[in-house]
């Protein structure tokens, strides 16, 4: 950190007023927000890449004298180690487009038009980017060649496949490997390929979109990093919006040069499928091999993605690909599609969640949980107002209308319970997503028959409502129990 405060004291001229830790991306680099008190800001960078850290500042530097928006590079360290560059604020189109991922991909009309933003600056980028490259500088492999398409492959069938235990034919399976590699590298392409061209690599200055972590750029073939931005499985693009993308890619692109859009579009399939199966193989190995949570969730979709892709394009010249195609998308972990038309994610052959509410006594104790997974949540009604000190409600339940009458009159209650359905709402929608078959609440009071039997019933009648499950209702102090059937497909999602 010292050595980062002296590269910007010594190039702003001024003392280091602020300086907080970023939180890491994908790489090992270390990232620094530096300020001081004349407005001066600046991200410190610590790489122990020195081959890694050469490419980005030369990058940076040629992107910048071609007029493409990338951070400057103020000042770097004689071993290269450390540097300065621009900074470029906190909001990147990733955080920028969160709403409409929320929505399931339902992205507004200002959303979509950073999309088209960010889609036409690519041809630039690719095309004026790569015009006086020097070619020694590019990590290697500097081009996209079939060895890197085949590490690619075999990434996806021994990171994913073998691990998700998907069965296939390895000769028949490296014919088609051998023949996309072949397809995808028959000719020598010299545009820049930016290789990781997605939202979180983008930041927005204003609502322009400006470039970072392209270190890892060679040179490749246009579609490319047009197939790794529109199909990133967490981003949710419908097929319209992918295809009013490629549309205004394809408009700018030949702004700058011919385009045969046909010839264009049937590469394009091509390297969509590279893709999806590179990101599986990445999927795979910090997913299922190191149980990364964010991988896990978002296999799904891409296995949606590829799945869609083979029934819009013939690949029936890669029959073993096609075959495990199948296998995927009737895997438990594929979504079924509602109305809509978008994937669920939960398979009607996977074994449903089911909801246990309890009601108890804190003198008895909070229920054991059955099922081994830990109890869930327990909730203490006691700070509510109490119907057992009154006589006339003694003999009666949570359940009996005057009981209900009386909880409800002062509101405490009716407040109490509308900060547990959200986060009981959350938990129910990402147990089903995730597969998952039992969850628990409790509610707790002091004799375990007013409160607590009234919270468990109206909470255990909330999520049968809402989400269809089956509902076990055990009012426990009372000896009371009931079953909510599952009445219709559980959603992982619902409005």
């Amino acid at each position: 950190m010292e050595l980062l405060i002296k590269l910007f004291e010594e190039h702003f001229r001024t003392k280091v007023h602020t300086h907080e830790s970023l939180a890491k991306a994908g790489s090992n680099r270390q990232y620094y927000r530096i300020q001081d008190q004349q407005g001066n800001s600046a991200i410190g960078v610590v790489g122990e890449s020195e081959r890694e850290n050469r490419t980005f500042i030369y990058m940076a530097r040629h992107f910048l004298q071609k007029g493409l928006p990338v951070p400057m590079i103020y000042a770097v360290s004689p071993d290269y180690k450390r540097y300065l560059q621009e900074d470029l604020g906190k909001v990147s189109l990733f955080s920028a487009l969160s709403q409409g991922r929320e929505n399931g991909g339902n992205y507004s009309e200002e959303e979509v038009a950073l999309i088209e933003r960010t889609i036409r600056l690519l041809p630039h980028v690719q095309i004026e980017g790569a015009d006086g490259m020097d070619d020694n500088m590019l990590l290697p492999p500097g081009r996209f060649e079939k060895r890197s398409v085949l590490y690619d492959l075999n990434y996806f069938k021994y990171s994913f496949l073998r691990p998700y235990g998907i069965g296939y034919d390895e000769d028949a399976l490296q014919d088609d490997f051998e023949l996309l590699a072949s397809r995808l590298t028959k000719e020598k392409y010299d545009y820049f390929l930016y290789r990781d061209f997605q939202a979180r690599n983008i930041m927005l200055v204003g609502e322009e979109p400006y470039l970072i972590d392209f270190q890892g750029g060679k040179r490749g073939p246009l579609g490319f990093d047009l197939a790794a931005f529109l199909w990133q499985a967490s981003a949710r693009y419908s097929p319209t919006l992918r295809e009013k993308m490629i549309d205004a890619y394809l408009d700018e692109l030949q702004t700058i040069i011919p385009v045969d859009k046909e010839t264009f579009r049937q590469e394009l399939s091509q390297l969509i499928l590279l893709r999806l199966l590179g990101v599986l193989g990445a999927y795979g190995l910090r997913g299922l091999y190191e149980r990364k949570q964010y991988f896990l969730e978002n296999i799904p979709s891409a296995i949606i993605n590829l799945r869609d892709l083979f029934n819009s394009a013939d690949f029936s010249c890669y029959p073993e690909l096609g075959n495990i195609v199948q296998q995927l998308s009737a895997s438990p972990l594929v979504g079924i599609k509602s109305e809509s038309g978008k994937a669920d994610h939960v398979s009607p052959t996977k074994p449903s969640l089911i909801v246990r509410v309890f009601s108890f006594s804190y003198k008895e104790g909070i229920p054991s949980d059955e099922s081994g997974n830990g109890g869930g949540y327990v909730f203490d009604c006691r700070s509510s107002n109490n119907p057992g000190r009154y006589e006339q409600y003694k003999q009666l339940t949570g359940l009996d209308q005057p009981v209900i009458d009386f909880l409800e009159e002062d509101g405490e209650i009716t407040t109490f319970l509308s900060h547990i359905y959200p986060i009981a709402d959350f938990h129910v929608a990402r147990y089903i997503q995730r597969g998952f078959t039992s969850l628990m609440f409790s509610f707790g009071c002091t004799g375990g028959r007013h409160r607590s039997v009234y919270s468990a019933q109206h909470l255990a009648e909330h999520i049968h409502q809402k989400f269809g499950v089956e509902v076990r209702i055990n009012h426990t102090a009372r000896g009371i129990t009931q079953t909510l059937p599952a009445t219709k497909t559980q959603k992982n999602n619902p409005q």
